[in-house]
């Protein structure tokens, strides 16, 4: 025991202090003469070389980290963007079908004022405000009354050709009937012969029905019927419909005859209003078609 503790004081004891001090200051001195002489820059390069590959190894963790953010960064602004772009292209979406409206009303209403001009009666444009079509009763609500100087009678086209004929109005308002309507009637005329004839609203909105003319009427599918001013009631020369059917009804007088109205009645948004000079009386719903077993009028 005593010889390991004597061991352990003579090996304990070293250089002093200050002797380490000095060895540390001569150390530093030769170290900063080697630098100024650019002795020690083989040795910096070899010791440079050996610690790149832990300089790469260490800066992984970094580099891997700015990526991430960087990617993260991106993605969100892309979904940003792609946001932004979405909304974009729903606006001006919204944007091209209200200008796609606005271009085919433009059209409607320069062909209304076209046709127009074509009329030698004052016209009043009228924008439709309600539509009732049934079965039983073919009626449009428009946006022009008695103030406007609409009265009951007057006669309601579109660009194309006869709609119907002002029923009912109110200041503000007007109610027209439809030549569609099964109990409306309009005296027409055959434009290749003159042939006279009343077409009665089928109940359709694409359909006239021609009840009162024989089996052997020189009427055929293609035919344009026109208004024959009869009455007083539709100036006369107006375009009415084209015959779309000529049936001769074995075992009975008259044949099955159907016609197309030309006005656009279940596209039209507005109709034109000719005011005759000395409108008849209102058109009644109950008796404006003549009845279908009564027999024709000469």
């Amino acid at each position: 025991m005593e010889a390991s503790a004597i061991g352990r004081r003579l090996f304990a004891k070293g250089p002093s202090t200050g002797f380490r001090a000095l060895v540390g200051v001569i150390a530093a001195m030769l170290i900063m003469a080697a630098d100024h002489r650019s002795a020690l820059d083989d040795v910096r390069a070899l010791l440079a070389l050996a610690v790149y590959p832990l300089q790469l190894v260490t800066d992984i963790p970094i580099r891997l980290a700015d990526r991430l953010s960087e990617s993260l960064s991106s993605y969100n602004e892309l979904v940003r963007e792609n946001q932004r772009l979405t909304a974009e292209e729903s606006f001006l979406k919204t944007r091209q079908l209200k200008y796609a409206a606005l271009e085919k009303e433009n059209i409607r209403l320069r062909n209304l004022l076209d046709a127009a001009h074509k009329l030698e009666q004052q016209v009043v444009v009228a924008e439709l405000l309600a539509i009732q079509l049934d079965p039983y009763q073919h009626v449009v609500t428009v946006n022009k009354g008695s103030r406007a100087g609409v009265k009951v009678g007057h006669t309601a086209l579109d660009d194309n050709g006869v709609a119907g004929q002002v029923l009912r109005t109110s200041p503000l308002t007007s109610e027209v009937i439809l030549i569609t309507d099964p109990n409306h009637a309009i005296p027409v005329q055959v434009n290749r012969n003159g042939l006279l004839t009343i077409a009665v609203g089928g109940g359709r909105i694409d359909q006239l029905v021609l009840p009162y003319l024989p089996n052997n009427a020189d009427i055929q599918p293609g035919d344009l019927l026109v208004t024959s001013g009869l009455g007083g009631v539709f100036p006369p020369g107006y375009p009415v419909a084209t015959v779309t059917q000529v049936e001769p009804q074995s075992g009975r007088p008259f044949s099955m005859i159907t016609a197309t109205p030309l006005a656009n009645l279940d596209r039209s948004r507005e109709l034109l209003i000719a005011a005759q000079n000395d409108p008849v009386a209102a058109p009644d719903a109950a008796t404006a078609a003549p009845s279908a077993d009564a027999s024709p009028a000469p």
